[in-house]
């Protein structure tokens, strides 16, 4: 089986049912082939970005989190060998939400579901 992960960004489009979301993401999201993961990193990002005013999702995070297990998607915590896979990142994004991200998805050989276009730059496969 296929372990993907969405960036945080993906997670919420795909929750919310937004047409931001590309036909191929939606496609490797809902392919039953494949593990779909979203990290904590993602709901830390969430509260963060509800806190600060810079993001409304209905649902809140108890929504959120509710969302990720009723799709049947796997919760990842943040390893030591994300950490270390993070100190050696190269610095061409500067997020720390998304570095962790691309870390967590490197570290674990995982394809990243993501529309951002600094990713690529990175050494791992990214879906959009």
């Amino acid at each position: 089986m296929k372990a993907i992960l969405l960036d945080t960004h993906t997670a919420i489009w795909f929750f919310n049912g937004s047409s931001s979301l590309s036909e191929t993401a939606k496609q490797a999201i809902l392919d039953p082939g494949h593990q779909v993961n979203v990290s904590i990193v993602s709901v830390w990002e969430l509260v963060v970005k509800i806190n600060v005013g810079k993001l409304k999702f209905s649902k809140g995070v108890a929504g959120f989190l509710d969302l990720i297990n009723r799709n049947g998607f796997q919760r990842l915590s943040i390893t030591p060998k994300h950490l270390l896979e993070l100190e050696r990142l190269p610095l061409y994004h500067r997020d720390p939400f998304d570095r962790i991200l691309i870390a967590t998805a490197i570290s674990e050989g995982m394809d990243f579901i993501t529309v951002d276009e600094n990713m690529p730059q990175y050494p791992l496969q990214c879906v959009w």
